[in-house]
């Protein structure tokens, strides 16, 4: 499929856009305009297994964990490391020291939580929001009939 806006490109962002009344929309852009239009595009997720042996193989000794085994319930600290999951309570205290350096690296030494997005895309994600919001209220005021809301809502867009 190509992008509806430079019909040059194939299309890789789909956006479904509901107005007030209900009533689906769908735009089908490539990456490059979806930006230009100021669409935030996240990066593709990367795998918890590689992120917990990254982190976890290069905190601490490898042999010295290889030989940790949870007398409860089995788990070894190689399974650990491939499913990313741990088997029971007590593997928190067996792995612990390994799991305390783990998510100190991960949260960047953090002991809180402070939010769900990076402060810096506040920014962002409020532009975002408002040419959002303004877009419904364009096209709401357009099938009411109501130019000139729609002219002043178009322009407040376009300055965005």
């Amino acid at each position: 499929m190509k992008c509806q806006r430079c019909k040059k490109r194939d299309a890789s962002v789909h956006l479904t856009d509901i107005n007030p009344d209900g009533d689906k929309s769908e735009r089908h852009l490539c990456d490059q305009c979806a930006q230009e239009e100021g669409v935030t595009i996240k990066a593709h997720p990367v795998q918890l297994n590689s992120l917990l042996s990254n982190f976890v193989m290069a905190s601490a000794g490898v042999q010295e964990l290889t030989d940790l085994k949870c007398d409860q319930c089995g788990m070894t600290f190689v399974e650990f490391r491939n499913q990313g999951m741990l088997g029971c309570p007590n593997d928190y205290d067996l792995f612990g020291k390994s799991l305390d350096a783990l998510i100190d690296r991960v949260h960047g030494g953090a002991d809180h939580h402070v939010g769900k997005s990076p402060k810096t895309s506040d920014d962002v994600a409020n532009r975002q929001r408002d040419r959002t919001r303004l877009r419904r209220e364009l096209e709401s005021a357009v099938k009411q009939e109501e130019y000139e809301l729609a002219a002043k809502l178009r322009d407040e867009l376009e300055r965005l």
